[in-house]
């Protein structure tokens, strides 16, 4: 290993020629940890399968089974402890096998860095670096720890995030012993920050908490904005919860009003209240969405937090650049158009120097430049550089040739325009009159109208000094245009449409000028007829944005901060927004965002900032990203409604024999042990078919339906309950063990074979259940049936059925589900043309019923 020059590097083992070896790397790593300032130590494996004995029912099971063992009822006692071991180990496993599918994904857009190591510089995860790393950044990267430079050229780095400055800050490495002994925010880049330009080479000296953005992090440290998912799930959590805390109470107050046994009557509630409780719900939801997400990555879409899926599928405005969403992306030179009479050598040779020397982010107009034959540029040897930034709208360098410094601009027409004074008239310079201005802008706008991008070039000879700063950039003449062409995509139109129809409805958000815009965007069938510049949306508040943003589907000439706003004025009007891209500065707009979006190409800052990343820019791959977090909500929603409904019929129907019978209608162990085959049978909704209505507009939660659906569907099930009753005690005069085991059966068979009915809109004769689902609902009711016939009957408190009694249950279940058919329909037909009605950017329209609906 080369000895290190550089002051503070030697305690940290790296030189200026190679980094640190592997092992060494390696033995750090073991020490400091990874590089994640939000790092949370992964939980043990004795820690993660105490995790869910924690929850309070698990613990009031455990409760109920400890006062079953002291008061004698041994059996009660072992069925509570299996059940509890079952759910848990079922609620391991699959939570298990789901986080390992995820990590799986996420790791394949983990942030990287470009070390050496070895001698040998390789991308690898940003987790793995160490102080003493040699790190190499260039425009783009986000900084991936906190380091100190030890080489840097035009570096231009973007620390808003640490310092709040709006604009790229300059750095520079240590020149002087006494720099490198004491070096100075200029000499240093920190974690969280990003490269707008130029390139360095820089040693790492913290990572992880020990990082600058760290230390903020873990002071500021608080859970992030709910999500809409976040926001359906607790108010599901508060809602099952009030439901479950007045039927506990009152079925106390009943046992004490009537002198019941007080033990007996509080596990009677407790089994009853778990019985209401859908406890698979975490685990049914996580299940969902990782299968979400292994579908969605066979699409080409990467999700890196799971509740950006069903984020995702509630997507109803999605904002995005036009260009390669669009167009191609790939931008050619169709022309120049030289200020004077000649000169459109010179205008490219000029744009071609801008774009050879620049160390920013290379666009596709400076791809396609460099593509183009280059000019002869021997003997000119770059200076220094003025970032582009969206205020300037221009980037400038400054090149030597021949003893002449001379400041080359490039950019957006009206900006270079705007700084000159003088035009290039061939040998001469002539004066940039109104005259001459007009004529120019006359062309631009020509060339506007047929889709074509245009570059202006300008310069001026400077004088010598150290550096050069945005007060250079005036007084300079005018070159002329170049002229760009991004072919439309054949498909675009066609993917809109599909969008369109599927309730997603798509803005177009470019720096490009309202005439590129309104042409590329007619061609893709968009309406152009109100387009918003940039300059209208400052003059407006966040209401009066909204409602324009609402009717308005183009917006050109915008800035970063402008999209944002356009973003937080739609999110304020109740839209759930998707934001697509790619650039540097996207990473506010993506963080704005319901759900930021990227793709594999972006560069890192705005990789880093999205929650779901596409593997091709593509709009039909994020649509059928979309599909499936609507499909992966719809899964959720299933076992909302099933549980919900099923349950509190069951629970409401106890509850009242409970007051009018003599005995309790099931023992306590029953209770939760129908409870718990009937979730058994749920655990593979996750695999099953969404019917198409679910998919073919964003849904959001709405608590309306998940109440309506358990008022409607739960009294038919204690209907047929209490047929049950008086079928068991008036007709087979039942014993206590024949009511309790027979109702066991009914209750059982009805509410699993009811989920075929449940879990469709639409008639589900035609609506099949996937094979997984079909045949855990059968194995849960053929096991139903055969238990009271088992060795454990007994001492579960079973006894067999006269065979008579299943003739009555066969005609019973089958009246059961025609009726919850019947009321399923009414109640969803009513949602499905309700709800969606009033949803921000509906426009109104009034959605079908599935077609084979009754």
């Amino acid at each position: 290993m080369a000895e290190s020059t550089v002051q503070g590097a030697g305690e940290l083992g790296a030189g200026l020629v190679s980094g640190l070896t592997s092992a060494e790397a390696q033995r750090r790593l073991a020490d400091v940890g990874p590089n994640d300032p939000l790092a949370v130590a992964r939980e043990s494996s004795l820690r993660e399968f105490a995790e869910p004995f924690a929850n309070p029912l698990i613990i009031t099971l455990l409760l109920a089974s400890g006062i079953s063992a002291y008061v004698g009822e041994i059996a009660s006692a072992a069925i509570i402890i299996l059940m509890v071991l079952l759910s848990v180990a079922l609620h391991l496993t699959q939570t298990y096998r789901s986080r390992r599918a995820i990590d799986r994904l996420r790791g394949s857009v983990s942030p990287t860095a470009t070390v050496e190591r070895d001698g040998v510089w390789s991308e690898m995860p940003r987790r793995s670096l160490v102080p003493g790393d040699v790190i190499r950044l260039t425009a783009g990267d986000l900084v991936p720890a906190d380091a100190r430079l030890l080489e840097a050229k035009d570096l231009h780095v973007h620390q808003a995030a640490l310092t709040g400055e709006a604009l790229p800050v300059e750095k520079s490495a240590p020149a002087t012993a006494a720099e490198r002994a004491a070096p100075g925010d200029a000499q240093l880049v920190f974690l969280g920050t990003s490269i707008v330009t130029g390139t360095a080479r820089a040693i790492v000296t913290a990572t992880g908490r020990a990082t600058t953005y760290g230390d903020i992090a873990a002071r500021l440290a608080a859970r992030p904005p709910q999500t809409e998912f976040d926001r359906g799930m607790r108010t599901f959590s508060v809602f099952i919860t009030r439901v479950v805390f007045f039927l506990v109470l009152f079925l106390l107050l009943v046992s004490i009003a009537l002198h019941r046994d007080p033990l007996q009557s509080l596990l009677f509630a407790v089994a009853l209240a778990v019985g209401l409780v859908p406890e698979f719900l975490p685990m049914i939801t996580s299940v969902t969405l990782a299968n979400g997400a292994v579908r969605m990555a066979k699409q080409r879409v990467i999700v890196k937090h799971l509740q950006a899926i069903q984020n995702l599928g509630s997507i109803d405005v999605l904002c995005s650049d036009k260009t390669g969403t669009l167009t191609t992306g790939v931008m050619h030179v169709t022309h120049v158009i030289p200020a004077g009479n000649d000169g459109a050598a010179r205008v490219f040779q000029l744009a071609y120097l801008n774009s050879r020397f620049e160390t920013g982010i290379k666009s596709p107009l400076d791809l396609a430049i460099l593509e183009e034959p280059p000019p002869d540029v021997a003997g000119v040897e770059k200076l220094d550089e003025i970032p582009f930034d969206f205020e300037r709208r221009l980037s400038s360098i400054v090149v030597e040739h021949d003893r002449e410094r001379r400041l080359i601009s490039k950019g957006a027409p009206e900006s270079v325009l705007e700084r000159c004074a003088t035009y290039d008239n061939g040998a001469t310079s002539e004066p940039l009159d109104e005259t001459v201005r007009a004529r120019m802008l006359a062309a631009f706008h020509d060339a506007s109208q047929y889709g074509e991008r245009m570059l202006a070039v300008a310069s001026r000879v400077v004088p010598t000094r150290d550096a050069y700063t945005v007060s250079d950039e005036t007084e300079l003449t005018f070159a002329g245009f170049i002229a760009f062409s991004d072919p439309p995509l054949a498909d675009a139109k066609a993917t809109l449409a599909a969008l369109r129809a599927d309730g997603v409805d798509v803005k177009i958000l470019t720096g490009d000028n309202e005439l590129v815009a309104a042409h590329v965007c007619a061609l893709a069938g968009l309406a152009t007829d109100t387009i918003v510049l940039g300059t209208e949306i400052d003059a407006l508040s966040i209401v009066a944005l909204g409602a324009l943003a609402d009717r308005t589907t183009v917006f050109a000439r915008v800035s970063p901060a402008q999209k944002n706003r356009i973003l937080l004025a739609l999110k304020a009007r109740g839209h759930v927004v998707g934001f697509l891209g790619d650039g540097i500065n996207d990473a506010p707009a993506l963080h704005a965002a319901d759900v930021g979006i990227s793709v594999a190409g972006a560069v890192d800052v705005a990789r880093d900032a999205a929650q779901v990343v596409l593997l091709e820019r593509d709009l039909r791959v994020l649509h059928n990203g979309i599909i499936e977090g609507r499909k992966a909500f719809g899964n959720v929603l299933k076992y909302l409604l099933m549980g919900t409904s099923s349950n509190f019929g069951n629970m409401f129907s106890m509850a009242i024999a409970s007051i009018i019978l003599p005995f309790l209608p099931m023992l306590p162990p029953q209770i939760l042990l129908n409870n718990f085959l009937y979730d058994a049978a749920q655990i593979t909704i996750p695999t099953d078919h969404v019917d198409d209505v679910l998919i073919r507009v964003p849904r959001r939660w709405d608590m309306r339906l998940v109440r309506r659906f358990m008022i409607a569907v739960g009294p038919v099930s204690s209907i047929f309950d209490f047929l049950t009753f008086w079928v068991l005690l008036t007709v087979f005069r039942a014993s206590e063990p024949v009511f309790h085991t027979g109702w066991f059966v009914e209750s059982l068979v009805t509410q699993t074979l009811v989920l075929l009915v449940i879990r469709t809109t639409a008639n589900p004769l035609r609506s099949r259940a996937s094979g997984p689902l079909t045949w855990s609902i059968i194995g849960v009711v053929a096991l139903g049936v055969a238990i009271p016939y088992l060795p454990i009957a007994r001492a579960l408190g079973f006894t067999p059925l006269p065979a008579r009694f299943f003739l009555v249950l066969t005609p019973l279940t089958a009246a059961y589900l025609i009726l919850v058919q019947l009321v399923k329909a009414r109640v969803m037909t009513r949602w499905l043309t309700g709800h969606d009605a009033t949803r921000p950017g509906s426009q109104g329209v009034t959605l079908p019923v599935a077609a084979n609906a009754p």
